[in-house]
């Protein structure tokens, strides 16, 4: 498996990202599309998921292809971004067809950065027009980082972000991962400096400095981002929401066993992972037709899913960006935060 010619979800063809951003607001929006519809499905394990229209994506709901997928932030004010896409493929006449009706199909999760030190005191929802933007930014190039729907994360440690990693397997495969990292977990081992998703980095992408070399990791958990949101409630104001994607041609019941694999990239770069607080999510999709010779061939994509995604959540940590106002550090900042 070596990483596709941009390491991003978009070496799989056909696929589209756009993002919208708004830097007093601190938050954003992310979008994922393709000219045609795409089989998708969804498998959440955190406990506090904000979700829209991914009932439909259980394996026995009948819509099994959708026209685009939303990230975004906001809480539950950023499910309008779902809106604002689902506006701008009406306008192109995209969507389900029920008589002369046209439908779209836009599933959409939100991550929690409402008390990250944005200004967050609008008078109309800022969303829908976020999500219609991001849509009129799709490209097969789009910026990581302090981007999109990962413009206001915070990690448990520094400044989260959006991320993104594909690797296209010996069969000519791709898989990529698209992920909006806000977790209550860290990022990093004790010290900032070393990535929990450092065993998995390829060609230095996210700094290359290799695994924490101490022995008894993951005993302690210390939280800047908890320390910084106080007297809130910060174990309420999490998570990390990623889509994960191949060109191989699966149903809709193989969409989410792909999702539920590529849970596996989140444990391995957040800890703790998958809280109570968290609204960890996964959708799987497929855009392509690429066919599978065998079961295994599913279990070879689920587990390089994971490695997508864990090495996303790394790079959206290692590529955010300061900004005026920011409650925690960068990564990029240097490593003696204490």
């Amino acid at each position: 498996m070596t990483p596709g010619p941009r390491n991003l979800i978009t070496d799989i063809p056909g696929l589209l990202v756009g993002n919208a951003q708004d830097e007093t607001l601190k938050s954003g929006t992310t979008v994922l599309t393709a000219a045609n519809p795409f089989t998708a499905s969804v498998h959440v394990m955190g406990g506090a998921p904000g979700t829209r229209e991914t009932d439909l994506l259980a394996p026995d709901k009948s819509v099994s292809r959708v026209d685009a997928i939303v990230l975004s932030g906001g809480s539950a004010f950023g499910l309008d971004a779902c809106s604002g896409v689902s506006d701008a493929l009406r306008a192109d006449r995209r969507g389900f067809q029920v008589g002369s009706a046209v439908v779209p199909i836009v599933p959409g999760a939100i991550l929690f950065d409402l008390l990250n030190g944005g200004a967050k005191d609008w008078d109309q929802n800022p969303y829908r027009a976020l999500g219609q933007l991001a849509f009129q930014n799709v490209s097969n190039q789009f910026d990581l980082g302090t981007a999109g729907a990962g413009t206001g994360a915070l990690a448990a440690m520094h400044k989260g972000g959006l991320g993104s990693a594909s690797l296209v397997l010996d069969s000519g495969i791709t898989v990529g991962a698209l992920v909006a990292a806000n977790p209550m977990g860290s990022v990093t081992t004790p010290g900032d400096r070393h990535f929990w998703a450092a065993p998995f980095e390829i060609e230095g992408e996210f700094g290359g400095l290799g695994p924490d070399s101490s022995s008894g990791l993951g005993r302690s958990v210390v939280s800047r981002k908890a320390s910084a949101m106080r007297p809130a409630q910060p174990d309420k104001a999490n998570t990390t929401i990623a889509i994960v994607a191949t060109d191989a041609a699966l149903s809709k019941p193989q969409c989410q066993r792909l999702a539920v694999a590529a849970h596996d990239g989140i444990a391995r770069a957040i800890v703790p992972a998958h809280t109570p607080g968290d609204g960890d999510l996964v959708f799987g999709v497929s855009a392509g037709n690429r066919p599978l010779k065998t079961e295994a061939d599913l279990g070879l994509l689920g587990h390089a899913a994971s490695l997508c995604l864990a090495r996303a959540i790394a790079r959206a940590i290692y590529l955010a960006t300061p900004a005026p106002g920011d409650l925690l550090p960068c990564w990029s900042d240097g490593h003696d935060f204490r």
